[in-house]
């Protein structure tokens, strides 16, 4: 079986050395934060310095930092928490304002509150590079403002990579005093991410992206945001999120965050020249492959450093996938599987790309483990791949 080259750093990135010393240690001790004695406080000493920490690195206070399980926790709480909040305010806030190219995690709360609360959507589109208008935000909010709950727009696409103009959005919402949540869960660690600067009430973000170990994550929400919390029990992190604290994450999410900020430059420059090369090697091998999202060669403001995202004519991305892991090279598509049935990416579809041609994407995402020797596996087993994936193709088309 031949080395496993890991392209899949956008869906779970290896865990850090140091993070793994710092949670192996915490392991070690016992301690419930909530508990009063010496060990309770110990453990709570932990976290509130973990705290700081997070809040130092991403430009926060320690009391805007809500410890969750992760990225999907953050995002249900900030938009469902939100709606819950406004319409209870006032019975007219009803409509959200939302990413169309949003991850599942914001687009399935969406869905349920649309279904299940008698929520209204408005969806923020976006041109053939996944970008969005500002303009078009203030628009929709003008249609009806007394309307609005929320507006939500991803700080950096999962699937493209694509940057989006956060900071003008929140501006925007803030204009009609309507709250702004983004999902930065893929930027921490390859953008420089700051809470105040950024103008946004609520921000999501999940460990397991840039080092820290799965399962922790946090919500960034400034002090005078309301929310409605999903769960109920102990009241810890503000009333917001009731749940013993898992103080061993919570140091690794820590360590983490820390290490992402101070090593953002030096990892920004090691990803984007393996980056550039992977697209400029996987173009050169002529089989038209085209690359999804805004590229220029050395540009880490509008596309992530690490994400190579690419549209193969005349195959299917499962197939590629496979071919590709059996040569030893894991990556992913930019397709969803719903009810067994592979269904082409949303993002793809958004930015105007036809059902066919999306159904041929391919997402390869690098990470702080990448090497030069990855790119290399990967341009190798590509040829082979695609040669068999197109052959594969023709043969289901012309069967049908």
């Amino acid at each position: 079986m031949p080395a496993t080259t890991y392209l899949d750093h956008a869906a779970t990135s290896p865990v850090l050395p140091c993070v793994v010393e710092a949670v192996t240690h915490q392991l070690g001790q016992v301690g419930n934060a909530s508990s009063l004695h010496a060990t309770g406080r110990a453990a709570r000493r932990v976290v509130e310095e973990s705290r700081e920490q997070i809040a130092d690195a991403l430009g926060a206070r320690p009391s805007e930092v809500i410890f969750t399980s992760g990225g999907t926790e953050s995002d249900n709480l900030a938009v469902k928490g939100s709606f819950w909040a406004r319409r209870a305010e006032d019975r007219r806030r009803d409509r959200l304002i939302i990413g169309a190219i949003e991850h599942h995690a914001v687009l399935d709360c969406v869905e349920y509150l649309v279904r299940h609360e008698g929520a209204q959507v408005s969806w923020i589109t976006v041109d053939e590079q996944g970008r969005a208008d500002p303009q078009q935000v203030r628009d929709l909010i003008e249609e009806d403002p007394e309307s609005v709950a929320l507006v939500s727009l991803m700080w950096a696409n999962n699937e493209v990579g694509t940057v989006e103009p956060v900071h003008e959005v929140a501006q925007v919402a803030h204009e009609h005093g309507i709250p702004f949540h983004t999902d930065a869960v893929q930027a921490i660690g390859q953008l420089p991410v700051d809470f105040a600067a950024s103008g946004a009430d609520l921000l999501s973000l999940t460990g397991h992206k840039f080092g820290a170990p799965l399962g922790v994550g946090a919500l960034l929400t400034r002090r005078d945001a309301t929310l409605v919390p999903l769960t109920h029990g102990g009241g810890q992190e503000r009333q917001l999120r009731s749940g013993t604290l898992v103080v061993p994450a919570i140091r690794g999410l820590a360590v983490a965050t820390t290490y992402a900020t101070e090593h953002l430059e030096s990892e920004q420059d090691h990803l984007v020249v393996l980056r550039d090369k992977m697209i400029q090697g996987a173009i050169d091998q002529g089989f038209d492959i085209r690359v999804n999202g805004p590229h220029q060669v050395g540009d880490v403001t509008h596309r992530l450093a690490g994400n190579v995202h690419l549209r193969v004519p005349g195959c299917d991305g499962d197939s590629l996938l496979y071919l590709l892991d059996a040569a030893g090279v894991e990556c992913s598509t930019g397709s969803a599987c719903q009810a067994g049935v592979p269904q082409p990416s949303h993002v793809l579809l958004a930015m105007g790309v036809p059902e066919e041609d999306a159904r041929g994407a391919l997402r390869l995402t690098l990470g702080h483990t990448s090497t030069d020797a990855d790119v290399t596996a990967f341009l190798a087993a590509l040829p082979a791949a695609v040669e068999r994936a197109q052959r594969a193709h023709d043969t289901t088309r012309g069967g049908s």
